[in-house]
């Protein structure tokens, strides 16, 4: 079990209440559906499909900062760094996925008969796994401070957690042709699976300059912790290395 003094269970009641409004919402929406013709709801379906797959295929730019915060909620702990949030592409992608996941229910319950014994069973079942479902990721998107996070004890990126030790090279990652993140591959491999991407176009940080962040804080990421204090004596990152020009909240 958590820890009570683990600092943690304001954002969790906080990201509770959030996946509990939307799982209430949604829930009381999708037990009011009529049923509707077939062809409408095969219409509606491929129509949410088609746009979440149009969602996935827009890169707008992306030109965010990383910012030192004295509080970042991590996955179980709290401590000072730096985070970046989350992108204009990311949130497109994250409403899309909610919008095709309501739609997906709505048509699952529309295609019932309206009478039945076993309807009456089916259909606050089915309301109820999709409403979960749907705020189970809201859940997740209110969690964490920021989408991604450099502080002394590891790298977050959404829920994955890397430590600083085992990385070896930081490098641009590609995807179709385009930059999509920040491969860290690692110093020693302990499994099979590819090595890790953070950030890429979920994340409203470019690639140049969290590859600069990571590589400054590589060899000493507990200096993350103490970045408040080091402001004011030009400690920070070089602004030129980060691509970008270090303003007075403590960001680059």
């Amino acid at each position: 079990m958590p820890s009570v003094s683990d600092g943690l269970w304001p954002r969790r009641f906080l990201a509770l209440t959030v996946a509990a409004l939307a799982a209430v919402v949604l829930a009381g929406g999708l037990l009011q559906v009529p049923r509707v013709d077939s062809s409408a709801v095969s219409l509606a379906v491929w129509l949410s499909i088609g746009v979440r797959l149009l969602a996935r295929r827009w890169w707008p730019a992306r030109n965010g900062q990383l910012h030192w915060r004295k509080r970042i909620v991590g996955l179980d702990t709290v401590e000072p760094g730096l985070v970046a949030r989350r992108s204009l592409a990311g949130w497109v992608d994250l409403a899309a996925d909610w919008v095709m996941l309501t739609v997906l229910g709505a048509a699952l319950v529309a295609s019932l008969p309206e009478r039945g014994l076993w309807v009456d069973i089916v259909r606050p079942v089915l309301a109820i796994g999709v409403a979960a479902w749907l705020g189970r990721t809201a859940y997740a998107s209110a969690r964490f401070t920021g989408q991604l996070a450099l502080t002394a004890s590891a790298i977050r990126h959404d829920r994955t957690v890397l430590a600083w030790t085992n990385i070896d090279r930081v490098i641009p990652h590609r995807r179709d042709g385009r930059l999509n993140g920040v491969r860290l591959r690692p110093a020693v491999w302990r499994s099979l699976r590819p090595a890790p991407v953070v950030g890429g176009r979920d994340t409203a940080v470019p690639e140049d300059r969290l590859i600069a962040a990571i590589e400054e804080y590589r060899f000493r990421p507990e200096h993350l912790s103490r970045e408040s204090a080091s402001t004011s004596d030009g400690a920070f990152v070089d602004a030129d290395r980060c691509g970008g020009e270090r303003d007075a909240s403590g960001s680059y």
